[in-house]
């Protein structure tokens, strides 16, 4: 197999598709399609996490947590993708994201309690395509008066404050660059314009600061860093989703399979008929070619190499190979792999978001080749 995996690893990889089997996958049978998990579920996951010592790979030593590697987050994440279980997003505990080096009083007020579970942050990034300038700050003495729009914040219904990029000014107008900035969601003048869910079941909202005032101890590092440190942010999220599209890949191919090998009406299994054998050729050769990017580019994550451009590499491939494979799938269940509750159907409408969040494919493509031929930077 291209993962290639330490022997470490690859029981820890036993122990994960164990936990699936014997946790997830009980709780999930038990769950009401059309009411989505009960809370109480949740928890029962999150304990039985907690026990199986998954929960904490996320987490940072100094809070109790068993930080794991790149590679190992990478193995972990394309595993429970493969189970094709909701229960899955419940499995790892709360990491600290953007927050990752926050100290003083912003570790106090916002990264602990994240990592306690008691607060719960989103990100902003992407604008709306009829704002008029992107989100800007004014500095005022110690604090920043913050104006603009953010379109598409995930979980931004639930959370407690929003890490938000904008553009910084001071009072006579010269630039201070960009700045990550942590806004209260309760602040005077944050206001939902629109909340929303997506075809595969997020949920989001667009958020409208009109002179929302926030000390400059909200900054996250300092100023000039915003965009390096959103890119970061992003970066480590392009991964997850890429170890998401291979795991898509690797449940769909085993799910054709049976459906190949299975009595036909026909009277002869449909994996017999040369044209579907050469289809699911294609979607083997795919998932193939997919792991092994998705896999390389963690190695390469885990020497802390500026790895970019492989990431937006791997991002585009692993979720435009995941799209065309659901899809063949779908193809050759038939019109009943369209049917709502068949896990196929829930598949192909998870799959095609996956092509939109954390950069759009052909946006990275620009992103990537720009890279090579304006700064002359990155391997690929």
């Amino acid at each position: 197999m291209p993962d290639n995996l330490p022997e470490a690893l690859v029981s820890l990889r036993k122990d994960a598709n164990q936990f699936i089997n014997e946790v997830l996958l009980p709780l999930d049978r038990e769950i009401d399609d059309e009411q989505g998990v009960p809370r109480v579920v949740q928890e029962k996951v999150r304990q039985a996490s907690r026990g199986a010592g998954f929960f904490y790979k996320t987490q940072p030593a100094e809070y109790g947590g068993d930080p794991a590697g790149p590679l190992e987050l990478t193995m972990l994440r394309e595993t429970w993708a493969a189970a094709n279980c909701r229960l899955t997003q419940y499995i790892f505990g709360p990491g600290p994201g953007i927050l990752h080096a926050a100290t003083g009083d912003m570790k106090k007020n916002y990264l602990d309690p994240v990592l306690r579970g008691d607060k719960r942050g989103a990100f902003g990034f992407t604008e709306p395509d009829s704002a008029t300038r992107p989100s800007w700050a004014r500095i005022e003495g110690e604090s920043m008066l913050i104006n603009g729009q953010k379109s598409y914040v995930t979980g931004g219904a639930t959370a407690d404050f929003v890490s938000v990029l904008v553009n910084v000014e001071y009072k006579d107008g010269s630039k201070a660059g960009t700045a990550m900035v942590i806004i209260d969601r309760e602040v005077e003048g944050v206001k939902v314009e629109h909340e929303f869910s997506s075809m595969e079941g997020g949920g989001h909202v667009s958020l409208v600061f009109e002179d929302v005032r926030v000390p400059l101890a909200n900054v996250i590092g300092k100023l000039g860093e915003g965009m390096p440190r959103a890119l970061g942010n992003i970066g480590n999220v392009r991964m997850m989703v890429s170890a998401q599209a291979v795991g898509m890949c690797v449940w769909t191919l085993e799910f054709i399979e049976k459906h190949l090998l299975a009595p036909h009406r026909s009277g002869t299994p449909l994996g017999e008929r040369e044209g579907v054998r050469l289809r699911f050729a294609d979607m083997r050769i795919e998932t193939y070619v997919a792991r092994s990017a998705l896999y390389r580019t963690a190695r390469l994550a885990e020497t802390g190499e500026n790895i970019v451009n492989e990431t937006i590499a791997t991002k585009v491939f692993c979720t435009e190979a995941a799209g065309r494979i659901v899809d063949m799938g779908v193809q050759l269940v038939g019109g009943h792999g369209l049917v709502r509750g068949h896990p196929l159907e829930k598949l192909y409408r998870e799959v095609r978001s996956l092509r939109l969040v954390e950069g759009a494919s052909d946006l990275l493509r620009i992103n990537l080749v720009k890279g090579r031929l304006e700064l002359e930077k990155g391997r690929i």
